[in-house]
């Protein structure tokens, strides 16, 4: 029995193309409206040569993540649910217990994380955030 080898393209970023750096100032701005702007720079929907099925050479960078203007009823209220994969295992965490354990830069990260498309660019995109406090 004869088997044939498929072969698969391992490149998702698209050549040719010059590093675009983008700079998000989140100082007295709301969680969402800055997350959205860094999630449509990471697709690249902010350049000429957008293409939805490559990765485009995009930094974002989010600063003064610190002092965003956060409301105490949207502290109070947020939760992040995860479920563990056993009966039972629906795991939710507070966004003031996210803040405290693992920081501020976590919460904008999980938000703008949340906007990406779910599929096979999603994790090379993520890797061009970084998040400054």
């Amino acid at each position: 029995m004869k088997t044939i080898a498929q072969k698969v393209s391992a490149q998702r970023t698209l050549q040719g193309v010059e590093t675009i750096s983008y700079t998000v100032d989140a100082s007295g701005r709301s969680l969402g409206r800055v997350a959205s702007e860094a999630a449509s720079a990471l697709l690249g929907k902010k350049s000429a040569q957008y293409v939805k099925n490559f990765v485009l050479p995009v930094e974002v960078t989010i600063t003064n993540v610190s002092k965003l203007a956060m409301t105490e009823r949207r502290i109070a209220g947020k939760d992040y649910t995860h479920y563990t994969g056993y009966p039972g295992g629906l795991r939710t965490t507070s966004l003031t217990m996210l803040r405290d354990k693992k920081g501020i830069e976590e919460v904008m990260r999980r938000a703008v994380d949340g906007m990406i498309p779910r599929n096979k660019l999603r994790k090379d995109r993520m890797k061009r955030l970084t998040v400054v406090a």
